[in-house]
């Protein structure tokens, strides 16, 4: 069995997609991430855009090998938003996602069972206004080699269809190139059997 080199992500934010539970209002947002240094940023602009609303509640889901992920309740009772939300998240087999939901409360208490129901719901309808897509899980490789080994180099990336990332083409030059994770060993072993021609993983 060969191992899985796909993951499955969405390809735009969805917009502010609306659930109503007796008065409450949920709106929920599913936003593409790379890492989870950028959620912050999505969660204070949500907070301006809803500034007069109750809770903020959200799951996220980043990562393709080593995978991380978070709920946050922001004042609900505890595991009633934050987990409901992040089961959409698995339900839906993504990573490398932000689901957050916001409640404008409507003056009636929903209960536990409640509030589960309204946050998996708008999750649920958020991840599903928006296109699913596939991609490769990749990993990156930097090379490092004199300039007059530019040549064969250059030969073995055009004859992979490897893609180059960077690169710096001078007497001692470094490329950058992203491979496909099922064909990373070939590719390592290609480059290791290259005389004056260093390669190393960066990725993260």
């Amino acid at each position: 069995m060969t191992e899985k080199d796909t993951f499955n992500t969405i390809a735009t934010a969805s917009e502010g997609m609306l659930f109503k539970d007796k008065n409450s209002k949920f709106f929920g947002y599913a936003i593409p991430i790379h890492s989870k240094d950028e959620i912050k940023d999505h969660l204070i602009a949500l907070k301006k855009k809803h500034h007069s609303a109750r809770h903020w509640c959200y799951a996220w889901q980043t990562g393709t090998t080593t995978i991380e992920h978070r709920v946050n309740d922001d004042g609900e009772p505890s595991n009633s938003a934050g987990m409901p939300i992040y089961g959409q998240i698995k339900s839906f087999e993504l990573t490398n996602v932000l689901v957050v939901v916001v409640r404008y409360f409507g003056g009636v208490k929903l209960g536990v069972g409640g509030l589960i129901n309204a946050y998996r719901s708008a999750a649920k309808i958020a991840i599903e206004s928006v296109e699913i897509i596939e991609k490769t899980i990749d990993i990156l490789y930097e090379i490092t080699f004199d300039y007059k080994n530019i040549n064969k180099v250059m030969r073995i990336i055009k004859e992979n269809n490897l893609t180059i990332i960077n690169q710096k083409m001078e007497l001692n030059c470094t490329t950058v190139i992203s491979v496909r994770k099922k064909n990373a060993t070939k590719i390592l072993k290609i480059f290791e059997a290259l005389f004056e021609v260093q390669i190393k993983n960066i990725s993260n």
